[in-house]
C-alpha cells in the first residue's frame, strides 16, 4: 500500500510515517518500480502497537529501544518482555494516580450539585494544591 493509504488506515500523517521510518520506529518500506514507498499491510499491526505505547506514555527513546530489539528477532524476547513489564508498572502507577484525581473531581462535582457534603476550600478560587496536581520536575541545568 502507498503512504497515503497507510496514513489513512493508520491515523498517522504521511509526515509522521516518514519521520518514524527515518528514526527507526518503522522499517524502511520497499519501493515500487517508480520509487514510491510500498508498505505491506502487516505494518498496520506494528503501528497500532506503537500508538498504544505512545498513548500509555512510553517515551520515543524506549519505543526505539523496543523496535531495535524486535528487529533482532526472537533472541531478544526476554529483553522486550522486561521492557514492557517495566512500562506496564509505570502505566499502573499513572492509572492509580488518575483514579485518585477522578475521585477528587467526583467529590467536587457532587458538592457543587448539592449531592453530598462539600469539602471546605482553603481558597475561594479553588487554586489550592491538591493530590492530583502533577509533580513538577526541576528544569535541567547544563
Amino acid at each position: 500500500m502507498k503512504i497515503g493509504e497507510l496514513a489513512r488506515r493508520s491515523g498517522l500523517s504521511a509526515h509522521t510515517i516518514r519521520y518514524y521510518e527515518r528514526i527507526g520506529l518503522l522499517p524502511y518500506a520497499d519501493r515500487d518500480g517508480s520509487g514510491q514507498r510500498d508498505y505491506d499491510v502487516a505494518i498496520l499491526t506494528w503501528i497500532e502497537f506503537l500508538n498504544r505505547l505512545k498513548t500509555t506514555g512510553m517515551p520515543i527513546r524506549e519505543m526505539l529501544r523496543y523496535a531495535r530489539l524486535r528487529e533482532r528477532g526472537e533472541e531478544t524476547g526476554a529483553q522486550r518482555r522486561v521492557l514492557l513489564e517495566e512500562h506496564r508498572e509505570r502505566v499502573r502507577e499513572k492509572v492509580a494516580e488518575l483514579q485518585d484525581c477522578l475521585l477528587v473531581l467526583d467529590t467536587k462535582i457532587a458538592g457543587y450539585a448539592g449531592a453530598g457534603p462539600r469539602i471546605k476550600d482553603t481558597n475561594a478560587n479553588d487554586t489550592q494544591q491538591s493530590e492530583c496536581t502533577p509533580e513538577r520536575k526541576p528544569a535541567r541545568t547544563r
